[in-house]
């Protein structure tokens, strides 16, 4: 249902014969003159208090009020299709605003290429790809919810263990992803840790053959390391973001 908007024009308080305007919001109501007197019960008795104690004049009787009301028409009804257009911004963003994610983003894979260099002996990677989605979220939106450090462990180390535990007990196949993902997000969000990349890291062990021997290691490496470093290089973002605009 939606919600009218509403404007009382004035309140009116014989005895001290001033009028004081007032501004509130009533739900779907028609347009009415309410008049409320003395000490009424029931609905008239509670919106006569409430007036009361707006105006500072409560505890008195005999008093008499008469609010005019007004439902407006020019309330627009939501748009159905408002979600798909791009988000309304002040101001376009600027060169800096976008150089320095980006050279952030470039950073963080050259690192982890070379540490999987040094890591190609023992059959593992530290360049994975919800890393990718966690660069985005760190270095773009670092004020996001999903950036918060305690929402991106807690959930990269949580949903990890869960996409372990959903390959011990049901093998490789759909059961395991279907049971693991919702588990994961019920995880996420029974601890407050809401952070979108850490769904697919229990997809991403149950059809990784090459992560199978890591087992519960899986839930500290390479995610949560991961994490670590994009940490430190979010860091050095946002101070770049801030310092050196252009």
């Amino acid at each position: 249902m939606a919600t009218a908007q509403v404007r009382a024009n004035h309140c009116y308080a014989p005895s001290n014969a001033m009028a004081v305007p007032l501004s509130t919001s009533l739900n779907s109501l028609p347009p009415l003159f309410l008049r409320l007197r003395g000490n009424r019960g029931g609905f008239l008795q509670s919106k006569r208090i409430a007036l009361e104690r707006s105006l500072g004049i409560g505890g008195k009787r005999g008093r008499e009020y008469g609010v005019v009301v007004a439902s407006s028409s020019n309330v627009a009804a939501p748009d159905l299709w408002d979600s798909w257009k791009p988000q309304k911004s002040s101001s376009a963003p600027s060169l800096s605003d976008i150089l320095w994610p980006s050279a952030g983003a470039f950073a963080a894979m050259a690192i982890m290429g070379k540490m999987d260099q040094v890591l190609a002996a023992k059959g593992i990677s530290m360049t994975i790809a919800p890393l990718g989605a966690v660069c985005a979220v760190l270095f773009a939106s670092p004020s996001s919810p999903a950036a918060r450090k305690y929402n991106m462990f807690m959930a990269q180390i949580g949903c990890a263990a869960i996409g372990v535990a959903a390959f011990t007990i049901f093998g490789p196949g759909w059961l395991a992803r279907s049971a693991a993902l919702a588990a994961a997000i019920a995880f996420m969000i029974y601890t407050g840790s809401t952070h979108p990349p850490a769904a697919s890291l229990p997809i991403l062990f149950i059809d990784g053959v090459k992560l199978h021997h890591l087992s519960f290691w899986y839930a500290f490496f390479p995610g949560a390391a991961g994490c670590i470093i994009l940490s430190l290089l979010q860091e050095v973002v946002c101070y770049l973001k801030d310092n050196f605009k252009f």
